[in-house]
């Protein structure tokens, strides 16, 4: 499989977001790539942030969804209307001293194998904010074939 821009969904996207859920980044239209998830070679969903996560004054939490749908527009941003194929907890957001360390830079709030099941038509990413604003950080969210040997590549350079 040769993994390229078509299969990331972000790239130093802003999470910024008032508390809900919102979409981040790009859809992948799994019917366009041929890949059939789950099935064959492991394909890893990673995510990793580039600009540190925080919040503005409270501390707050962040959870993440991998999720498949219809609709490009992901269910409008509702994780219930998704499948669901991996999502972290809900992890802390602060500062640099009292994020969950996968927020700041460097940080990989997310690295799964994709499940294998039933997927609709577009993968992306859900994001929920809760109790408080995000206010800065940005994430590139992707699909790699070798999770252990994935290296992040400017663009143009790949």
């Amino acid at each position: 499989m040769i993994l390229d821009e078509r299969l990331e969904i972000a790239d130093a996207t802003s999470v910024a977001a008032a508390a809900g859920t919102v979409v981040i980044g790009d859809v992948i239209d799994l019917t366009t790539i041929g890949l059939d998830v789950g099935i064959g070679e492991p394909v890893w969903f990673v995510i990793q942030t580039t600009t540190e996560i925080i919040t503005a004054g409270a501390a707050g939490t962040l959870q993440f969804f991998l999720v498949s749908d219809s609709l490009s527009t992901l269910g409008g941003g509702v994780v219930a209307s998704c499948t669901v194929h991996a999502q972290t907890t809900a992890l802390v957001t602060g500062n640099a001293a009292s994020n969950d360390a996968s927020f700041n830079v460097g940080g990989v709030p997310m690295a799964v194998r994709l499940p294998s099941g039933t997927y609709e038509r577009f993968l992306g990413l859900l994001a929920t904010t809760a109790t408080t604003t995000t206010t800065a950080g940005a994430i590139n969210a992707f699909l790699a074939d070798d999770f252990a040997k994935w290296i992040a590549l400017p663009d143009a350079a790949n």
